[in-house]
């Protein structure tokens, strides 16, 4: 590991128990920061009421931290929506979002149409599929942005469990994002969770990134970070376990190839490689091939939207 790495290892990786709650309101009310949470959901009724629930209850009415608490839908065909209004949050379709630019599913592109919809000069983002979720998850990545200025970026790590085995979650952040971070980016290497969904960050950052509108939105936000705003403006902080829902191994090899995308953009974007991935699944007469798309399209600086300069003059 790099010496730079070691030493921001040191510096730049804390606990959530290292800035009380309170202790973050007061860092609130002294810098007049505001703060947004954002979910994006699909089709995830059975744990987005109870996400919004914790938020709702732990940091707006018993502590006021958070300003707002945003779901936006990126087309559910379940409850989704209705539960999450019921919880607390406000709840914005995807397709209501910037309508003159038709939407594409994926992940990243519920993000960048979420800095549309919100007002915090902080942005914490929370996968809407969490089980046994803590008010740590928000509170512990926004701290270091309410009581440090020169932080930037805040990535949550934490515990991923797998069938009731300790660590063997996050499978394609082993196999596929920490090698090329390491290879390519190894100012990145120190990054327990590097494609984990919770993360914080400053407007002010976000809307200058462009993003990925799949599953490589995580690693490209941290690497375009990196070459932004540097090393020391990026932390990250312990909250303990993750519970969620796991995919199977083909979701996680599509989800690998749209990450190998993100990568090879950035390292070389003159040159690109076949956008897509075969797969295999036994059928009546053997194994039978299945070719998906893999995300190719990015979305640009939030800046560069006249929507948003807009909103922003207003």
């Amino acid at each position: 590991m790099l010496e730079e790495v070691e030493r921001w290892l040191d510096a730049r990786s804390w606990s959530a128990g290292d800035r009380p709650v309170q202790h973050l309101l007061s860092a609130k009310h002294a810098t007049g920061q505001s703060v947004s949470v954002v979910l994006p959901a699909l089709d995830e009724e059975a744990t987005v009421g109870d996400i919004v629930t914790v938020i709702r209850r732990e940091l707006v009415e018993r502590v006021p931290l958070v300003d707002e608490i945003v779901v936006v839908d990126s087309g559910s065909s379940d409850r989704t929506a209705e539960v999450a209004a019921a919880a607390g949050a406000r709840v914005v379709h995807r397709d209501a979002i910037l309508p003159r630019i038709p939407a594409v599913p994926g992940k990243g592109e519920v993000l960048w149409r979420s800095l549309l919809v919100t007002g915090g000069d902080i942005v914490c983002f929370v996968d809407a599929d969490l089980r046994e979720f803590s008010a740590d998850f928000v509170s512990g990545i926004v701290g270091p942005l309410l009581t440090d200025p020169d932080v930037h970026l805040v990535k949550a790590m934490y515990d991923r469990p797998l069938g009731g085995a300790a660590g063997q979650g996050g499978r394609v952040t082993e196999l596929m994002a920490r090698p090329l971070l390491n290879m390519h980016w190894p100012q990145l290497a120190g990054f327990v969770q590097p494609l984990g969904g919770e993360y914080a960050a400053r407007r002010s950052l976000l809307e200058r990134l462009p993003f990925p509108v799949g599953y490589g939105v995580e690693l490209g936000m941290l690497v375009d970070a990196l070459h932004l705003v540097g090393l020391d403006a990026l932390a990250q902080v312990d909250v303990g376990v993750r519970v969620h829902r796991h995919q199977d191994g083909r979701a996680l090899g599509r989800m690998a190839a749209a990450i190998y995308r993100t990568a090879q953009l950035r390292l070389a974007r003159g040159h690109l490689v076949r956008p897509a991935l075969t797969q295999f699944e036994r059928g009546v007469d053997g194994f039978e091939p299945r070719t998906y798309a893999v995300d190719t399209e990015e979305r640009p600086p939030m800046t560069e939207i006249a929507e948003y300069a807009a909103r922003r003059v207003a």
